[in-house]
């Protein structure tokens, strides 16, 4: 078997497994970096030569890329060369927490758009959470103008999903989709690419003059953190957001500022402490 094949194999497998046509794409792409840098047939392939290849890729790509390269060519070995890697490690990835919008910036970045069409996606984006891969596919048979909600249809793990939109959104999509035609609700024959929807975010985010990085992602964690900050419920959210494990959703606690500024100092609790005339210290004479 050839790399071409080996390849093709892969992509069989992975359709036939439901995978994306995004982590299809990555796997293919790994694998085949793999394939070129180690010059050798792909039956005499080592678990030495893919350790040779990620400590490679480590000098100068993020341990998440690393990381996908490693899932990537784990499932090449174990499903297609039918050949074990048993001491690959995935490197840990960095914890960091994600980039969270204020409102005021939201709306800097609403007030910011040259098109209703980019003043839509941005509005829905923020509006419903939700991912990018899910917005580009979104049909209008798919919203519910009446109700303010809509459906994903087969999202992240293959499933119907439910969510919400702004009554003002919900009008301002009637209106746009009034005389449409379009199969999908931004695009008219086949769906917009996920990197178009992040050139326009990006391009609106600079001219906004937000000094942060701005993608779709911000606006779907940004809308996360909005309703944890304002009292929903965090099983609602998860819901809403489609998350298989609560875990996901709680991050938002960890990055709503509101919440934090809303806890009570316990110095403030020290009566005694505070009503005290800081004018009645002495001050420590200077040497």
């Amino acid at each position: 078997m050839d790399n071409k094949e080996a390849l093709e194999k892969l992509t069989s497998e992975l359709r036939l497994r439901g995978f994306s046509e995004l982590t299809i794409r990555n796997y293919c792409f790994f694998n085949d970096k793999f394939f070129s840098y180690s010059q050798k047939n792909i039956e005499n392939l080592t678990e030495n030569d893919v350790k040779d290849y990620l400590s490679n890729l480590l000098k100068d790509k993020s341990k998440s890329t690393v990381s996908l390269a490693v899932s990537a060519i784990r499932f090449m070995f174990q499903e297609i060369l039918k050949k074990q890697l048993s001491n690959i490690k995935i490197p840990k990835k960095e914890k960091k927490l994600p980039t969270v919008l204020t409102k005021e910036e939201v709306k800097q970045l609403l007030n910011s758009c040259d098109t209703k069409k980019s003043h839509l996606i941005i509005s829905l984006l923020y509006s419903s959470g939700l991912r990018v891969s899910e917005l580009v596919n979104l049909k209008p048979e798919d919203l519910d103008i009446e109700e303010s909600t809509g459906w994903v249809r087969r999202g992240k793990g293959k499933k119907d999903r439910l969510f919400i939109m702004s009554k003002e959104i919900s009008k301002q999509l009637s209106f746009y989709l009034e005389n449409s035609v379009n199969s999908y609700i931004f695009s008219k024959y086949k769906p917009l690419t996920t990197r178009n929807i992040q050139k326009i975010v990006s391009s609106v985010a600079k001219k906004a003059g937000i000094k942060k990085r701005v993608t779709p992602h911000t606006l779907r964690h940004s809308f996360a953190t909005h309703l944890l900050e304002q009292g929903t419920d965090i099983r609602i959210i998860q819901e809403i957001l489609g998350h298989s494990n609560l875990q996901t959703t709680q991050l938002y606690t960890h990055i709503s500022k509101e919440q934090i500024k809303q806890v009570k100092n316990p110095f403030d609790a020290l009566k005694d402490v505070i009503a005290k005339d800081a004018n009645q210290l002495q001050e420590k004479p200077s040497d």
